[in-house]
């Protein structure tokens, strides 16, 4: 069986068997989107309006920025972008979020929603075992580290074993959605963002 498969196989289930009370609110869940075999995952916060309607993660406005970004680190998610969830050859990374169904209004994802989408994000992680997962944004990074502060550590390569989660190097940045409209937040994510090709050359180093 394929990744492809058996991504397809694990969102169907979870789908079904996902306790999470926001399905009773938002339209539909939201996949994760991408290459199933990249070598980085991306993991934002929640589903938004747009995402609620056409089942994509990224394609407001946030994720407008996002692709402007890997754009300047010569990557791409084609596949997110012109929805066509089977061209997975054509996207870069992979990208997903902690909650799969959007919050009402766009409030954050309360604990109790985030721990009953976690074996759905953990099984879907293991599936796609990147060489790097990306936070974007607090809520992603602090599902995996609970007492870092994202103004501290944004930008800064963190490796960590956990027990349960295949890949151990993690990359924290500011989300995008935060970063449009402050205009020092977004220098800042623009520059750390643009460490992420030589970020990656390390673990592969690291690996051989």
């Amino acid at each position: 069986m394929t990744k492809e498969q058996t991504l397809a196989e694990i969102n169907e289930k979870w789908k079904k068997d996902c306790k999470c009370e926001l399905k009773k609110t938002a339209k539909q869940a939201v996949f994760g989107n991408g290459n199933p075999n990249a070598e980085i995952v991306f993991i934002g916060e929640a589903p938004g309006k747009s995402e609620d309607e056409q089942g994509i993660p990224f394609v407001g406005a946030a994720g407008k920025f996002l692709n402007e970004m890997l754009g300047e680190i010569k990557m791409s998610r084609r596949a997110s972008i012109d929805g066509a969830r089977h061209d997975f050859a054509k996207s870069d990374i992979y990208i997903t979020n902690i909650v799969k169904y959007r919050p009402p209004n766009n409030r954050d994802p309360e604990p109790k929603e985030k721990e009953d989408c976690r074996e759905w994000l953990i099984e879907e992680l293991n599936c796609i075992n990147p060489k790097l997962v990306i936070f974007l944004g607090r809520h992603s990074m602090n599902d995996f580290f609970s007492t870092e502060k994202i103004s501290e550590i944004h930008g800064k390569l963190l490796v960590k074993k956990f027990t349960h989660i295949k890949c151990k190097h993690f990359f924290p940045l500011y989300h995008p959605a935060a970063a449009l409209y402050n205009g020092g937040m977004r220098e800042t994510l623009m520059q750390d963002f643009k460490k992420i090709p030589k970020v990656l050359e390390k673990i592969k180093q690291e690996k051989k």
